[in-house]
C-alpha cells in the first residue's frame, strides 16, 4: 500500500476511493444507472437544503467582492439543481462503455485476443466556480466505473459539501460503496498533495481557467488529461460566401462569450471584399475589436492589437482581427498564438478547406461551421468533463469512453510459449 503520511489533508479520502475503486469496476450497467437515478432523484428531493448552503456561498463571494459574472457561476435556483439532476438521467440513457471490445482478433497460434475497455481507477478533478461540475464529474466518473476525487473552489464549498452528502448517501442506498465520491479540502495544501498522490490516484484532470490548468500540468507527479483554454480562431477565406461567413463569425464569437469554444480571433483573407461589413456586424454585436493596420483601415472603431491581443483567450465581447496574405499566414499565425482546442474555416474552395484541415493542429477542425460545436452534447456523446487540448490518452471533447483504458484480454486452450 502507499505511504499516505504526507498526504493529511487527503490520505483518508484516496485510501477509500481506491478501495471503492476496485467494486466500481465490477459493477453491472444495471447498478450503476439505479445509483445515477436515484442520485438525481435525490438531488430534487433536497433542493431546499442545496439551495440553502449556496445561498451562504454566494452571499460571502458577494460580500469578497466577487464579479457578478462568477456569482452567476457560482448561483443555484431551483431550475438550475433540475438541470444537472437531469443530466445525471442523460447519463443513464448513454451506452456504457466498460467491456466494450475496441478490436479483436484470432491469432495465427490459436489465441483469442481482446482489447477491452475499463476504468481509470481513481480520478481527481481539480475545477473552479460552478457548483454544477461537481454532479457532472460525479456522475461522469461512477458512469465509467471510476471513483471520485473532486476538489472545487473555496467559494463553492458549502454547495459541493451539499451536494456530495445529498449524492453519496443516495448512492450508497442504491448498491456503490462507500468512497465512490469523495470531496477534498479546498485549500491550496489539498491541491498539492492530491497532484503528488501517485500510485493512488491514477489521472487529474483540471477544468478551469488558465493558472489553474497551467499549475496542475506543471507539478502533477500523477498523469494529467489536460484540459485547455481556447485560443480559437476562425479563418475566413477569399472563397467564402459573406452571408455564412458573417453568421458564423457572429456566432462563433458571441452565442456565448465566457466558453472556451467561443472565437477570439478572426482572421480574413486579404481579397475578402466583405471585410468592412463583417466588421461592422461585429461591433453592431457590441464586440471590441483588437486589430492590426489592414482591420483598422477596413473599419474605424478597430483599436490596435498587440501580440497579447493574438495570445489571449478573453472570455468577453472583445476580439483579435488579422488581414492576413493568404491560407499559409493564417495557418502560420494559428500555430504561433493557437491553443490546439478549436479552429475554423469559412470557404468554399475545396482546395483551401483541404489544406486547412490538413495543416492546422487542433482537437477539432470545423469547415463552414461555428466553432461552438465543440462540444460533447453537440457531437452526440452526452456529458462531458471537459476539452483535452493535448494528444495523450484522449483529443476533444472528454466524454465517457474517453473516461477508460483498455486491457487486452488474451484467451487460449491451454497455449503454452
Amino acid at each position: 500500500m502507499t505511504d499516505v503520511s504526507g498526504l493529511p489533508l487527503i490520505g483518508a479520502a484516496a485510501l477509500r476511493a481506491r478501495a471503492a475503486a476496485r467494486v466500481l469496476r465490477t459493477l453491472p450497467t444495471e447498478t450503476k444507472d439505479a445509483a445515477l437515478t436515484a442520485m438525481a432523484d435525490a438531488l430534487v428531493r433536497r433542493t431546499d437544503e442545496i439551495l440553502a448552503a449556496n445561498a451562504e456561498d454566494v452571499a460571502a463571494a458577494a460580500a469578497a467582492g466577487t464579479p457578478a459574472s462568477v456569482l452567476d457561476r457560482l448561483r443555484l435556483d431551483a431550475g438550475r439543481v433540475a438541470g444537472v439532476a437531469d443530466a445525471l438521467r442523460q447519463l443513464v440513457a448513454l451506452p456504457d462503455p466498460v467491456g466494450d471490445v475496441v478490436r479483436g482478433s484470432r491469432l495465427a497460434n490459436g489465441l483469442q485476443l481482446r482489447q477491452v475497455r475499463v476504468p481509470l481507477g481513481v480520478v481527481g478533478i481539480v475545477y473552479e466556480a460552478r457548483p454544477n461540475v461537481t454532479v457532472d464529474a460525479a456522475g461522469l466518473c461512477l458512469k465509467s466505473g471510476n471513483a471520485a476525487l473532486l476538489r472545487g473552489s473555496a467559494s463553492a464549498f458549502g454547495t459541493n459539501t451539499a451536494l456530495v452528502t445529498v449524492l453519496t448517501e443516495a448512492a450508497e442506498k442504491a448498491g456503490l460503496p462507500a468512497g465512490s465520491v469523495e470531496l477534498l479540502p479546498a485549500d491550496r495544501a489539498s491541491v498539492g498533495e492530491l497532484l503528488n498522490a501517485r500510485g493512488l490516484v491514477d489521472v487529474v484532470i483540471p477544468r478551469g481557467g488558465a493558472s489553474l490548468i497551467e499549475r496542475v500540468v506543471r507539478e502533477s507527479t500523477v498523469p494529467v488529461i489536460e484540459t485547455g483554454v481556447g485560443n480559437c480562431h476562425v479563418y475566413v477565406d477569399a472563397s467564402a460566401d459573406a452571408a455564412m461567413a458573417e453568421a458564423i463569425v457572429l456566432n462563433s464569437k458571441t452565442h456565448r462569450v465566457s466558453v472556451c469554444n467561443s472565437a477570439e480571433t478572426l482572421l480574413v483573407h486579404r481579397d475578402v471584399p466583405f471585410l468592412p461589413r463583417l466588421l461592422s456586424a461585429l461591433v453592431e454585436a457590441s464586440v471590441t475589436l483588437h486589430g492590426d493596420e489592414p482591420a483598422q483601415a477596413a473599419h474605424g472603431s478597430v483599436v490596435p492589437a498587440t501580440d497579447e491581443d493574438w495570445a489571449t483567450e478573453y472570455l468577453s465581447m472583445d476580439m483579435a482581427v488579422r488581414v492576413v496574405d493568404d491560407l499559409p499566414q493564417a495557418l502560420e499565425h494559428i500555430a504561433t498564438w493557437g491553443s490546439g482546442h478549436s479552429e475554423a474555416i469559412v470557404a468554399d474552395s475545396a482546395g483551401a478547406i483541404a489544406d486547412f484541415t490538413a495543416g492546422v493542429d487542433a482537437a477539432a477542425v470545423l469547415v463552414n461551421a461555428s466553432t461552438r460545436f465543440t462540444d460533447g452534447g453537440e457531437f452526440g456523446f452526452g456529458a462531458e468533463i471537459g476539452i483535452s487540448t493535448q494528444k495523450l490518452h484522449a483529443r476533444g471533447p472528454l466524454g465517457l469512453p474517453e473516461l477508460t483504458s483498455t486491457t487486452y484480454v488474451v484467451t487460449g486452450s491451454g497455449h503454452t510459449r
